[in-house]
C-alpha cells in the first residue's frame, strides 16, 4: 500500500510516494521551464499525467490514496468538463486592483481576500470579462488538478479557500462572499485531507492505477511544506526558500493582517501564521545558475554583514511584509565581484525573512523559537548561517525539505491531520 504526494510549485512539479511508515520510495520530479500564460493549464496537466504514470508499476497498482498541493491565490476558470475558459491567474498576479478595493469595502475587516493577489480579487476580475461565456467555476490550481483525477469538481480545502473568502469561524463562505461573487460558482470548502472520490475509472485506466485509489482534498504548497518538516510545537516555523520566500508560523493566537500581507490558516487546535514575499530565489536565478550559486557561495563569509541592501524582487509589487502592488525591485549598485553581489542578495533576503518573523510577533503571535528550511535554499549552507545571524533562532535544514512529502503525508493521515478546531 503506498501514498502519493504531488506539490504543484511555481516552476515545477514533484512527486513523492511513501509506505505506510512514511518512507519514500519513490519521487520524481517535472520542470515547467519559462511558460506563456496560455501554456500554464496544458502543461500543469502534462505534468499531473506524467509523474504519476511514470511510477513503477507495482506502484500505481498498489497506490492507495492521493493527495496534491498547489500555489495558494493561482485560480482558474473552468466550464462543468474543467476546461479552462481563460488561461490562469498565478499566486502573484495583482492585476485586480479595483476588485480588491471593493473586496475591502465589504469584507470582514483583515481579511486576506482584501488583497490584489487574493483569489477572491481574481474571481471577481475573471467574472467581470468572462461574464456567461462558459465559466462556471472559479478553482484553486489544487481544486482543479484534483479534479482532473477524479472527474469530480467544485470542493476546495480550507487552506487554498481561505484566500477566496473562507470565514474560518464558521468554516464556509459568508454572506459578503456570496453577495460580491456568487458561491454557486465556488467550490464547496471540505477539510483539508478530506476523502473527495477515487480516481475515476477511465483516468484509472489510462493511467494504469488502483481502480479504488482515493483522492484527498489538499493544501497549499507552503503549508505542505509545513507538514513535511514534521515540526509540532509553538513557536516552530518553517520558511520555504524556492522562488518565492513563504513563512509559516505555528501559533497558539490568529494574527491578521491585510496591511502587511499577514493572515492564519486553521491548523488543527492552534494557528498557522504568516505570510509569503514575492522576493525569492526567482531573483537568484535572473544573475546565476545553480551551479555558479554553489561556487559564489563557498566565497561568501556568513558571519560578516553584507554592506549592500537590496529589495530583491522579480518585479514591482510585494505581498508580504509589507502588501504594496507598487513597491519598485532595487537590484544597484552591483559589485563588481560576483560573490560580494550575492552576499547582498542572500543578506537582503534574509533581511526579508527576520523582518516577517518579527512582524508575526508584533501582530501577537507565538514568536518564532527555531526555523527549519524547506525548498531549494535549504541546500545551502551559506544562506543558512546569514539567516541564522539575523533571526537569532536556530536555523536548521528541515528533515523533509519537499512540500510533496507533506502532500505523501496528508493522502496517507488524512483529514485527521486537522481534526480538531482552535479554541
Amino acid at each position: 500500500m503506498f501514498f502519493l504526494g504531488i506539490d504543484f510549485g511555481t516552476s515545477g512539479a514533484r512527486s513523492c510516494v511513501i509506505d505506510a511508515e512514511g518512507a519514500v520510495v519513490a519521487d520524481d520530479a517535472r520542470d515547467f521551464g519559462t511558460l506563456a500564460e496560455y501554456e500554464r493549464a496544458g502543461i500543469w496537466r502534462e505534468a499531473l499525467w506524467d509523474l504519476v504514470a511514470a511510477l513503477p508499476p507495482a506502484i500505481r497498482t498498489q497506490l492507495s490514496d492521493i493527495a496534491l498541493d498547489g500555489t495558494s491565490g493561482t485560480v482558474l476558470a473552468c466550464d462543468e468538463t474543467l476546461a479552462p475558459r481563460h488561461p490562469p491567474l498565478l499566486y502573484n498576479d495583482d492585476r485586480a486592483v479595483e476588485e480588491a478595493a471593493l473586496i475591502a469595502k465589504t469584507a470582514t475587516p483583515g481579511h486576506p481576500a482584501a488583497a490584489a493577489s487574493s483569489g477572491l480579487a481574481k474571481v471577481l476580475w475573471l467574472k467581470k470579462r468572462l461574464g456567461l461565456t462558459g465559466a462556471r467555476l472559479y478553482l484553486n490550481q489544487a481544486d482543479w488538478l484534483s479534479g482532473l483525477l477524479t472527474g469530480r469538481v467544485g470542493m476546495s480545502d480550507y487552506h487554498n479557500a481561505l484566500k477566496m473568502g473562507l470565514d474560518l469561524d464558521a468554516l464556509k463562505w459568508p454572506a459578503w462572499v456570496d453577495y460580491l461573487a456568487d458561491v454557486d460558482y465556488l467550490p464547496v470548502p471540505v477539510p483539508p485531507g478530506s476523502r473527495l472520490a477515487t480516481v475515476s475509472r477511465p483516468r484509472a485506466r489510462y493511467l494504469g492505477v488502483n481502480p479504488g485509489c482515493m483522492v484527498h482534498a489538499g493544501t497549499t504548497d507552503s503549508i505542505a511544506a509545513f507538514l513535511a518538516a514534521g515540526v509540532s510545537r509553538s513557536g516552530d516555523a518553517v520558511t520555504s526558500l524556492g522562488s518565492t520566500l513563504v513563512l509559516k508560523l505555528l501559533s497558539d493566537t490568529r494574527v491578521e493582517s491585510t496591511e502587511h500581507g499577514v493572515y492564519s490558516h486553521w491548523f488543527g487546535e492552534r494557528w498557522l501564521a504568516g505570510g509569503a514575499s514575492n522576493a525569492g530565489g526567482a531573483v537568484l536565478r535572473q544573475f546565476f545558475d545553480d551551479r555558479q550559486l554553489a561556487a559564489l557561495s563557498e566565497q561568501i563569509d556568513p558571519a560578516v554583514a553584507s554592506p549592500l541592501d537590496y529589495l530583491p524582487l522579480p518585479r514591482s509589487g510585494e505581498r508580504f511584509p509589507v502588501n504594496d502592488p507598487t513597491l519598485a525591485p532595487r537590484l544597484t549598485p552591483r559589485p563588481p565581484d560576483d560573490a560580494e553581489f550575492l552576499h547582498g542578495l542572500l543578506e537582503s533576503l534574509a533581511r526579508i525573512e527576520a523582518r516577517g518573523y518579527r512582524l508575526l510577533a508584533e501582530l501577537g503571535a507565538t514568536p518564532a523559537r527555531r526555523v527549519d528550511t524547506a525548498g531549494g535554499g535549504a541546500r545551502n549552507p551559506v544562506w543558512t548561517r546569514i539567516r541564522q545571524r539575523l533571526l537569532g533562532v536556530p536555523v536548521a535544514r528541515a528533515a523533509h525539505t519537499e512540500a510533496a512529502y507533506g502532500a505523501a503525508l496528508l493522502a496517507r493521515d488524512g483529514a485527521q491531520c486537522f481534526a480538531a478546531r482552535p479554541a
